[in-house]
């Protein structure tokens, strides 16, 4: 399983390229083939995922009952504005137009690395979730991450 690491301020071009900042290049498993599934990712977001990884969560989606309504609408939202990306000669990918849109995203963006996918953000809603940080981070990780440390014993 790919574990990425790490937050890169990027610039996107007219065309919408963004340069993959090549330590982020070395944290890709060759697996991925430098090969990758984008799609709308939560609180306007875009997610990049390595194709690999992608392929193991679209089989989990997969599984879910699609007679279930809210099954269906989860998928559909899901894999609405999935594409396939390559890099370029020059280590680049061309991200959609709509989902560049989406993510309100205009020159600066930061990518954020973390397990197996890469969260692409306008630098500004970037910058304004992290002062949104809860009031006592170490209740959340209380609440949120207790009950594993529980289970553990």
């Amino acid at each position: 399983m790919t574990r990425f690491l790490g937050e890169y301020d990027c610039k996107i071009d007219a065309k919408g390229r963004v340069m993959m900042p090549t330590a982020l290049m070395r944290q890709l498993p060759p697996e991925a083939q430098e090969r990758f599934v984008i799609n709308r990712g939560f609180e306007q977001c875009i997610t990049l995922y390595p194709f690999n990884e992608w392929e193991l969560i679209s089989a989990e989606v997969n599984q879910l009952n699609l007679y279930v309504k809210k099954n269906r609408d989860f998928v559909r939202y899901f894999y609405r504005g999935a594409t396939e990306l390559g890099l370029d000669g020059h280590n680049r990918l061309l991200i959609p137009k709509r989902l560049i849109e989406y993510a309100k995203i205009a020159k600066e963006l930061v990518l954020f690395a973390y397990s197996n996918r890469i969260e692409i953000w306008a630098k500004d809603l970037y910058d304004n979730l992290l002062t949104d940080e809860p009031e006592d981070f170490a209740n959340l990780a209380e609440e949120v991450m207790g009950d594993k440390n529980e289970e553990q014993e």
